[in-house]
C-alpha cells in the first residue's frame, strides 16, 4: 500500500487527498503511507540539470588527473564518509549505463560505497547487461559480506550476475592456486577479465580500512602494507603516495585481476570523504582510473592538490599512454 500510495503521489502527480480518495483511505492514512515509502527507501529522486560549481570541479579534475569521465555530486551529506551523496551519484551513473541498451558486462567491486550505489538504484529491467564480481567476496562477518552487492544488483535489475565464491585473500599462495583451479571460480574470473566497464571503490591503508573491518585481512597485514609505503588500495592492489604499486605478501594471495589486466581498461571509481583523500590522491596519481564519481568537498580538495609537489603529472602521462578511448563514457563529450 505504501508503494502504491507513493506511486500515485509522485509518479501520477496526485495530491495526498486524491491519493486517499483513490485508495479509499483517510487523508492522514495516505500521508503516513507516503511518509513510510520515503522512510523505507522506496522513493528515489533524480534531478535533471547541472550544478555550475560541480561542473567546474569536474572539468578541473578531468584536466588535472587525465580522466575521461568525472561526476561531482553536490554536498548535502555531513558525514565523514558521504555515503548517501556518493550512492546517489553512483546510482545515476549505473542507471545511465544500463539504459544505453547495449550488450554489456559490468564488473563490480565491493565495499560500503558501492553498496550505497546499489541501494539508491531504482528497480529496472535490462536484457543486455550482466554483472560480475571483480574479486573474491567471502568474509568472516556475514553482515559485511561484499558479495551482497552483486546479489542486490541482480535483484534490482533482473540481470544475470556472477560472484566469486572465494575469499578476497587466500591464506597462502598454495591455497589460492588450489581454489583458482576450481572450474566455477576460473569461469567467473575469466568473465571478470573481459568486463566492458569496471566500477570500483577506493580503500585506505589505515587501521580502520574496510579490508580490516570486514575481516578480510589482519591488522598486522595492513600494518605491513603501510610500512611498505601503501596509502591507497583498489581491488586489493596497493599504491604509495606517488601512485607507484606497492607489492606486499598479500599481493600473491589476492583473488582479483592483476595490475597488467587492469591497464587501459574503463575503470570508474566511486569514492569520497575526508578519510579517503590521501588514498584517492594515490590511486589517481597511478593513472589506473578512467573515471571518478565523488562529492563536492572531496573534489575541492583534490582539485587544489596536496602541495606544489603533488605527483599527479605522472598519473596524467600514464593515463594517456594506456591507450584509452577518450570517447568511452566521458561526461563532457557525450
Amino acid at each position: 500500500m505504501a508503494t502504491r500510495a507513493a506511486w500515485l503521489h509522485y509518479a501520477a502527480g496526485l495530491t495526498q487527498a486524491e491519493v486517499a480518495k483513490r485508495l479509499g483511505l483517510t487523508s492522514l492514512k495516505a500521508h503516513r503511507l507516503i511518509m513510510k515509502a520515503n522512510h523505507d527507501g522506496l522513493v528515489k529522486v533524480y534531478i535533471d540539470g547541472e550544478v555550475s560549481e560541480c561542473v567546474k570541479l569536474e572539468q578541473d579534475l578531468h584536466s588535472r588527473y587525465g580522466l575521461d569521465y568525472c561526476q561531482v555530486v553536490p554536498d548535502f551529506d555531513p558525514d565523514e564518509l558521504p555515503l548517501k551523496a556518493l550512492g546517489i551519484g553512483g546510482a545515476q551513473f549505473l542507471k545511465r549505463e544500463i539504459e544505453r541498451g547495449d550488450e554489456m558486462l559490468i564488473g563490480v567491486g565491493h565495499g560500503r560505497t558501492l553498496a550505497a550505489c546499489v541501494e539508491y538504484l531504482p528497480r529496472t529491467t535490462t536484457s543486455g547487461v550482466r554483472f560480475v564480481s571483480l574479486l573474491g567476496g567471502l568474509t568472516r562477518k556475514f553482515s559485511a559480506n561484499p558479495h551482497d552487492v552483486i546479489h542486490r544488483l541482480a535483484e534490482r535489475t533482473g540481470a544475470e550476475a556472477y560472484f566469486m565464491p572465494v575469499p578476497f585473500f587466500a591464506n597462502s599462495v598454495e591455497d589460492r592456486n588450489i581454489l583458482f583451479s576450481q572450474r566455477g571460480v576460473r569461469e567467473v574470473f575469466d568473465l571478470a577479465a573481459g568486463a566492458d566497464l569496471l566500477i570500483v571503490g577506493i580503500g585506505t591503508a589505515q587501521m580502520e580500512a574496510s579490508l580490516v573491518a570486514t575481516g578480510m585481512i589482519e591488522r598486522s597485514e595492513i600494518e605491513e602494507a603501510r610500512r611498505a609505503g601503501a596509502v591507497g588500495e583498489v581491488l586489493g592492489h596497493f599504491f604509495d603516495k606517488a601512485g607507484r604499486p606497492v607489492d606486499t605478501p598479500m599481493s600473491e594471495r589476492t583473488f582479483t585481476l592483476g595490475r597488467e589486466q587492469l591497464a587501459g581498461r574503463r575503470i570508474v571509481a566511486v569514492a569520497g570523504g575526508r578519510v579517503k583523500l590521501d588514498a584517492m590522491r594515490a590511486v589517481l596519481a597511478s593513472g589506473l582510473l578512467n573515471g571518478l564519481i565523488t562529492d563536492e568537498t572531496t573534489a575541492l580538495a583534490l582539485a587544489a592538490g596536496e602541495d606544489d609537489g603533488d605527483p599527479v603529472g605522472a598519473g596524467r602521462v600514464r593515463a594517456r599512454s594506456n591507450g584509452r578511448d577518450a570517447g568511452s563514457g566521458s561526461r563532457h563529450r557525450d
